[in-house]
């Protein structure tokens, strides 16, 4: 309460000062139509509307502008929304001297308050993209191993229905499964590096919706409250530093290759990290923040899929039988996990419907540029797409709001050209949960595995159900984000049949 009376008291001082900086920033987006409140001071109002209202209200600029552009207000700035498939396209490409991802990454989520400082060298994001990527094959063994493991430890198999909350059991298992790709074994099951994996994947998202209730102009004053990344970074280093040295020591003892070196996402970091120059103040913070985007990320598709997979579990069964006829064939492989396409297209249709959020592919302008609906967009502003929208539009998905598991499956199916268009790790104009173009999330070929590999465990080894069978309850909207209601649990049993 003290709390929300200061942040009053302190915006009402503030706000001549405020009207004068939205004169001067915003005064060239008057011509970009606005949902919601734009007159000076009253677009506050409207901000606080979208926090409550995001999804309305992204649904409402999409229908009225669709193929074109729009404004909403936040606290901190305008965001400015492209839509449909035409826009996607001509943002995804935009060359990056004229808008840049990092930037728009730095703005939206705070990243030198949440991850720290990388020097303005994130190199572990091409290190994901390309031998995270091709390593999959070699690592699934371990991250089959590790999901038998985790799910024996956090849902013991029982004859009985036994409730457990998915979003934080799935939080631990995939930050399990995800830390024996990223440190492998014994760390990937230190309880102390978990914790902090988890808490400070929590921590981002509460520092950047803290952050992102304040004007811009003060959110250095308010960032110097909520910094929790040297305390992270300072634990991590804490943990890892003997694992590091050691790995580091080797390297420069016995050169790139010796005999046991380790085949994961740590030692290719620090392996150019050592080509570099960098040390444990740059490592650490990269593995914090790539734990935040697996972790984040994938728990929640995942709780999203499993409340698919318990609401209709008439599609068990079907599902079963491609799990068990492909890996009878192909055993527990990344080649099997290619091959279960129903599984992959219940997993796409999950995040087609129930996805991370309304808007997908942030850029900040660093130059002018003029879209092709005539707008010009002068530096420093956000650029985004409504993605939740276009995903339940009727042009692009026949019953939109219908969960179809099978859809993607079906049009995969003869020789048609469509065999990789739907994938699940697939980006397209219309289909942009990844992101599109060439900074689509670069773990994401990663992350389809291991999800495709849990659910498939999930799926062979256990029934679920609701206890309201057939009722998903509803999916909770904080701000732009899309969040599988926690508050409900899942029944599981050992499967029976």
């Amino acid at each position: 309460m003290a709390e929300s009376l200061l942040s009053t008291y302190v915006l009402a001082a503030l706000l001549p000062i405020l009207y004068l900086f939205y004169r001067w920033r915003y005064v060239n987006l008057y011509d970009i139509p606005t949902i919601g409140p734009s007159a000076p001071i009253l677009s506050y109002l409207g901000a606080r509307k979208y926090a409550r209202h995001a999804r309305e209200m992204l649904k409402e600029g999409y229908e009225k502008y669709k193929g074109g552009v729009f404004k909403v207000p936040t606290y901190e700035r305008w965001l400015i929304v492209v839509n449909g498939p035409r826009m996607v396209d001509e943002l995804r490409k935009l060359p990056d001297d004229q808008v840049s991802f990092l930037d728009a990454a730095e703005d939206l989520v705070h990243t030198s308050y949440t991850f720290g400082d990388f020097d303005n060298d994130p190199f572990h994001v091409e290190i994901i993209r390309a031998q995270l990527t091709r390593h999959l094959a070699s690592v699934f063994g371990d991250i089959r191993d590790e999901i038998v493991a985790a799910y024996n430890d956090f849902i013991p198999p029982s004859d009985d229905w036994t409730p457990s909350y998915v979003l934080p059991t799935m939080q631990q298992i995939v930050a399990r499964v995800s830390s024996r790709v990223f440190v492998g074994l014994p760390m990937c099951r230190h309880k102390e590096y978990l914790d902090l994996s988890i808490k400070h994947t929590i921590q981002v998202m509460k520092t950047k919706d803290f952050l992102n209730q304040w004007p811009e102009m003060l959110q250095p004053i308010a960032g110097y409250f909520v910094d929790e990344s040297r305390r992270s970074v300072k634990q991590g280093i804490a943990l890892l530093q003997p694992t590091i040295e050691e790995r580091m020591n080797k390297a420069k003892e016995l050169g790139n290759d010796w005999d046991d070196k380790p085949n994961d996402l740590l030692q290719w970091v620090i392996d150019m990290a050592l080509e570099k120059g960098k040390g444990m103040e740059t490592i650490v913070p990269m593995l914090l923040s790539t734990n935040f985007a697996a972790i984040h990320t994938s728990s929640n598709s995942f709780t999203h899929t499993i409340y698919y997979l318990a609401a209709y579990p008439q599609y068990i069964k079907p599902l079963r039988e491609e799990v068990e006829a492909i890996v009878k064939e192909e055993g527990w492989t990344k080649a099997a996990m290619q091959k279960m396409k129903k599984l992959d297209s219940f997993m796409r249709e999950s995040q087609r419907v129930s996805g991370l959020g309304g808007l997908s592919l942030m850029r900040k302008t660093i130059k002018p540029i003029t879209l092709s609906t005539g707008h010009r967009i002068p530096p420093g502003h956000i650029i985004v797409a409504t993605s939740s929208a276009m995903h339940l539009d009727e042009e692009h998905y026949p019953n939109p709001e219908v969960f179809d598991p099978f859809r993607f499956s079906n049009m995969r199916e003869g020789d048609t050209g469509e065999a990789t268009k739907h994938q699940y790790v697939s980006t397209s104009t219309d289909y942009i949960p990844f992101g599109h173009g060439k900074h689509a999330c670069p773990g994401r070929f990663f992350a389809a595995n291991e999800l495709k590999a849990m659910l498939a465990h999930t799926i062979i080894s256990y029934d679920v159900k609701f206890e309201k069978e057939g009722v998903r309850p509803e999916n909770i909207w904080v701000g732009e984000s899309c969040i599988p209601d926690p508050r409900t649990p899942v029944l599981f049993r050992k499967r029976r049949d």
